[in-house]
């Protein structure tokens, strides 16, 4: 007697990395449906957020931004990202160096570093790993909205302060301080 056992079905390949076109094609498609905004509660003194299902296994938020609150200076670690404004307008302040990964606590920027984008509603961009930057909502009185996302999902934000061209790290945080 024979047994005939059929090949076994090929596994589906796992589905490739988001790009940050794509994560900033989900941020900009995400941040235009008007529903899901106005859904946000918004809260009068600090940030709101929501985590949205990003595309291809990435992690995204939909975050609410009080007048005069921000992130201060961070990044994102070995992600990718993008984020789109969805309501009011934000400002993202970006340093335009290749920092050192590991190993330092106290770094001097040169002088021609610093870039400014300023970012109204249906405006954004993506970022590369370990871009270093601060999102502020400058306005006085008025909330924006935003619609971000990063893949890998978040390992860990690394959080610095800063005083004229002086960098320096101060807190490393991982998903479960923030979630």
């Amino acid at each position: 007697m024979s047994v005939f056992s059929p090949a076994p079905a090929p596994s589906a390949a796992a589905p490739a990395a988001p790009t940050q076109v794509e994560l900033l094609d989900f941020a900009r498609r995400t941040a235009a449906d008007a529903d899901l905004i106005a859904s946000l509660p918004l809260d009068p003194e600090g940030r709101t957020w929501v985590r949205l299902e990003g595309p291809g296994g990435s992690e995204a938020w939909l975050i609410g931004w009080p007048p005069g609150t921000g992130t201060g200076w961070h990044d994102h670690a070995e992600s990718v990202g993008a984020f789109v404004t969805a309501a009011g307008e934000l400002t993202e302040h970006a340093l335009a160096a290749r920092l050192p990964t590991d190993g330092w606590k106290t770094l001097e920027l040169s002088d021609d570093v610093d870039r400014e984008r300023r970012l109204p509603a249906g405006r954004g961009r993506s970022f590369g790993r370990h871009h270093v930057h601060e999102v502020l909502n400058e306005s006085p009185d008025r909330h924006a909205v935003s619609v971000h996302a990063y893949y890998p999902p978040l390992p860990r934000i690394r959080r610095y302060s800063r005083a004229g061209q002086i960098l320096r790290l101060e807190q490393v945080e991982r998903p479960e301080d923030w979630q």
